[in-house]
């Protein structure tokens, strides 16, 4: 069921059961007055949750099987999960064994989501063509740069309508935009750097680009999103990505990416700023962070969002 919470605490044991997905035990080993945040989020498939705690402390995780569980660390100085550092640049992957030690010498930010094993499995074949099912022990990742800043700044993004914009997740067709969203960037900071790309014998590029245009004519007022695309027509994302820079001299992420930016555009030329808000056209449309938004609209169109909302319509 889509939906939100925030919740803040002083007490330890409070905070730990309150998490999902996991059983946690937590010890705290520094001095002070203990003080958490739990942000978390349902989407359609995906579950989401941040975790800020500011105490020195051990915690003992067991989490529940069934879904393919992945964590990122946020904070400094570094947390040791199981002997290994977590830095920020790193990105874990749960395992079977499912259960963990995890220290932190201070406060401590926490980037949790997961999927049910199927889907993820799922995704790991059609976008990435590889397998991502959960490995038989925790596995710590080192993704290209580029991806986790995506998958963070995506994950920031949902915390950020959590606390400020609940009802925009309740929308299904926007929490279906943020879901494809966070798992395109997942799959992309779990993709093996030397995948081998998919042979095109067996389909041809322009049959791969008549469907990717069918499926995008057949949605003309909707953000379509690259896991969805590589589903329906049938491919991995690397070769999406290869046909699409020989058709369109860029990537299908690119392309769509300005393509939800016109669309955007129309519906703020259109709409009645007595009753719409860029926050709504922007999110309806997959852009989650307003203020990167606000900028790359005004680099693209030479005013902002807001203005375009403004604009006197014309009388016919």
């Amino acid at each position: 069921m889509l939906g939100s919470s925030v919740r803040e605490f002083t007490d330890s044991d409070d905070y730990a059961s309150s998490v999902r997905a996991a059983k946690i035990q937590l010890a705290i080993t520094g001095r002070g007055r203990f003080a958490a945040k739990l942000v978390r989020v349902d989407l359609h498939r995906l579950w989401l949750q941040r975790f800020e705690d500011n105490l020195p402390r051990i915690a003992h995780k067991s989490h529940f099987a069934g879904r393919a569980i992945f964590v990122f660390s946020g904070s400094s100085p570094d947390s040791v999960r199981n002997r290994i550092v977590m830095g920020k640049a790193t990105l874990r992957r749960c395992g079977d064994d499912r259960e963990s030690y995890e220290l932190s010498a201070g406060r401590a930010l926490t980037g949790a989501m997961s999927l049910p094993v199927g889907d993820m499995a799922a995704f790991g074949a059609e976008i990435a063509g590889c397998d991502l099912s959960p490995p038989p022990y925790e596995q710590v990742v080192t993704p290209p740069p580029v991806a986790l800043a995506s998958l963070h700044r995506a994950h920031a993004a949902a915390g950020y309508l959590a606390e400020h914009a609940p009802d925009i997740i309740t929308n299904p067709e926007a929490a279906r935009g943020l879901e494809q969203e966070l798992i395109q960037s997942l799959v992309a900071c779990l993709t093996p750097a030397d995948a081998s790309a998919d042979a095109a014998g067996s389909r041809s590029h322009n049959r791969i680009m008549k469907r990717f245009r069918m499926i995008l004519e057949a949605n003309p007022d909707r953000a379509v999103h690259v896991p969805e695309l590589c589903k329906a027509i049938g491919v991995s994302g690397r070769l999406l990505r290869a046909c699409c820079h020989e058709y369109l001299g860029m990537g299908p992420s690119r392309y769509l990416w300005l393509r939800r930016m016109y669309l955007a555009r129309r519906e703020l030329v259109l709409a009645d700023p007595s009753a719409a808000t860029v926050t709504e056209v922007a999110t309806a449309h997959g852009f989650w962070e307003l203020g990167r938004f606000a900028v790359e609209y005004r680099k693209l169109f030479e005013e902002s969002p807001s203005s375009t909302l403004r604009r006197p319509r014309a009388i016919h």
